[in-house]
């Protein structure tokens, strides 16, 4: 079952300007900051607040490092800005997925993949979901 929402994706060309931003503009906590290569893009994790259920909301901002990195040819189309939205499952995101396949929404990877912190990940085809990203996240 999704229990929250777990992070907003932004997009953006230049990750140190991005955070300085959000932590400057709104007062967000930068918690995390890494490579992953698997995804082509340079990320930090802002916490907005904690959940009720042990985990936090986040801003997941995301700079490609790759020009052939999903991130690199969304922004080519659509510049800077909402790249997708995560939602937190209870579940392992295999169960989650596979879920949400029998109801026919297309899921993008046949094995979840390593995602930020730590976390496994699977990401649902946009055409599928009213035209929004949807990523799910299963916390470590």
């Amino acid at each position: 079952m999704l229990t929250r929402i777990d992070h907003i994706g932004i997009a953006c060309h230049d990750l140190d300007v991005t955070v300085e931003f959000y932590r400057r503009t709104y007062g967000f906590e930068d918690v995390h900051v890494e490579v992953n290569e698997e995804q082509g893009v340079r990320e930090a994790m802002l916490k907005i607040n904690d959940t009720g259920d042990g985990a936090a909301s986040y801003l997941q901002l995301i700079q490609p490092i790759r020009e052939d990195s999903p991130v690199a040819k969304w922004m080519a189309k659509n510049g800077e800005g909402v790249h997708h939205i995560a939602f937190g499952t209870d579940r392992s995101v295999q169960e989650e997925a596979d879920h949400i396949a029998d109801e026919g929404v297309r899921v993008l990877y046949d094995t979840p993949r390593k995602g930020s912190m730590g976390s496994l990940i699977n990401f649902l085809h946009p055409k599928d979901c009213h035209g929004v990203l949807t990523e799910l996240v299963q916390k470590d």
